[in-house]
């Protein structure tokens, strides 16, 4: 579990790092849009109050403190998976992924009303409208790896141990 919470750790960090030094750093909440490697990369400030692409967007607190809730119960049953995947270390990484990307985007939930997006991406003269962030990454990666990489083969080639 250690690499687990390690991978937590450093993702949360690195997510919230991230928007501390966009966001408030380079002032993008009052400049909006910054290009940075255009049309490549751009940060554009993007309050995100819903899951991704902003669905289930409804501003409301009772949505906001629900998503904040189902967060907290997936990233609790993460946990609990991964204590019974040990020694399997690629889905510990996944999960650590998964889990500290949830705990950024819930800290923003919970200090803002709705998650700071802020990279922007866009390529061969296709615009793209939406904003993302590190958390988003981490959690899109993490449950990737999680469906390719949990369940199988622990350490040494014996399945992964089960807890009773």
């Amino acid at each position: 579990m250690r690499r687990f919470w390690i991978t937590a750790v450093a993702t949360f960090v690195l997510d919230q790092l991230s928007k501390l030094a966009v966001v408030q750093g380079l002032d993008l909440l009052n400049r909006g849009e910054i290009d940075v490697l255009p049309p490549y990369l751009t940060f554009r400030m993007a309050w995100n109050q819903g899951i991704n692409f902003g669905l289930l967007s409804h501003g409301s607190d009772l949505a906001r403190w629900g998503l904040v809730a189902v967060s907290l119960v997936i990233s609790a049953w993460v946990v609990w998976w991964m204590r019974r995947e040990r020694g399997n270390w690629k889905a510990e990484l996944a999960g650590g992924l998964l889990v500290g990307g949830a705990l950024g985007n819930i800290i923003d939930r919970i200090a803002y009303g709705a998650v700071a997006d802020f990279l922007n991406m866009s390529c061969c003269g296709i615009e793209n409208p939406y904003a993302f962030n590190v958390a988003d990454i981490a959690i899109f990666a993490g449950a990737l790896g999680l469906v390719l990489f949990a369940g199988g083969q622990a350490k040494g080639g014996k399945p992964a141990r089960r807890r009773r």
